[in-house]
């Protein structure tokens, strides 16, 4: 096989990430800042309308993998409840502030973010001799800042985002979307991921040769679907490459 390019799931499978969003804390400080906008909702108001809102958004997409928009939630309760002193603000903070709640709802739910051991190094060495470009299931307020915070920024081209797309893995637009962004033919590209069927199934629809992480996160195990080749810890990626150089 000649490999041209690489292409990488990353929440999982290159930064080793912990949220949890069902945190009463998460909506306190939301309500919190809301309060400095002059719009006063209790937590447990903020997180009902922003689980609500959320569970809108996916059924008006009727896509089989739907995506939720964050900026679009919180620029909906702003709206929604706007006083009187919301709306002297200044036009600059308003416009502003649904990607300010949306960055600070992640912050808040946010517990760990760090590379895997070894990702650095290896995508360096991969970075010389491949095309590497990535897609993530996640929100476009927080996927770039979360790869420029563990320094991995310039490393991949495109950068598929599933939030932008109202669809996500494994969706196989998002897959066909990447390879177009790299000029590339399914046959000429392995992807890595860590989840067995968002990932490994997503790609191998389309073709990809698949490399699976056995990380600390994902689906393991989906019923019909074989990575062909299986990696437990990132360094070994290296061998994988040279496995499917030599096949």
């Amino acid at each position: 096989m000649i490999i041209k390019g690489i292409i990488f799931d990353i929440n999982g499978t290159l930064t080793d990430i912990n949220t949890n969003e069902w945190l009463d804390d998460v909506y306190r400080v939301i309500s919190n800042l809301l309060s400095y906008q002059g719009i006063l909702l209790p937590p447990n108001t903020v997180k009902e309308l922003y689980l609500q809102i959320m569970k809108e958004q996916r059924a008006a997409h009727a896509e089989p993998y739907p995506e939720f928009d964050a900026l679009a939630i919180f620029r909906q309760i702003v709206t929604q409840h706007a006083t009187d002193f919301t709306c002297s603000l200044p036009a600059k903070k308003l416009e502003q502030l649904p990607l300010l709640l949306a960055e600070t709802y992640r912050a808040a739910s946010r517990f760990r973010l760090q590379l895997y051991p070894g990702v650095l190094d290896i995508l360096r060495q991969l970075q010389s001799q491949y095309h590497l470009a990535a897609i993530t299931d996640a929100q476009v307020a927080y996927a770039l800042p979360e790869l420029n915070a563990v320094g991995l920024t310039g490393y991949f081209d495109p950068i598929i985002v599933s939030g932008s797309f109202g669809y996500r893995k494994p969706d196989e637009r998002l897959f066909s979307t990447v390879l177009a962004g790299m000029n590339m033919q399914a046959s000429e590209v392995l992807f890595v991921g860590n989840d067995m069927y968002r990932d490994v199934f997503g790609a191998k629809k389309l073709g990809m040769k698949t490399v699976f992480f056995k990380s600390n996160q994902g689906t393991q195990e989906k019923a019909g679907v074989q990575a062909d080749y299986i990696i437990y810890n990132f360094p070994e990626l290296l061998n994988a490459v040279r496995f499917f150089e030599d096949t």
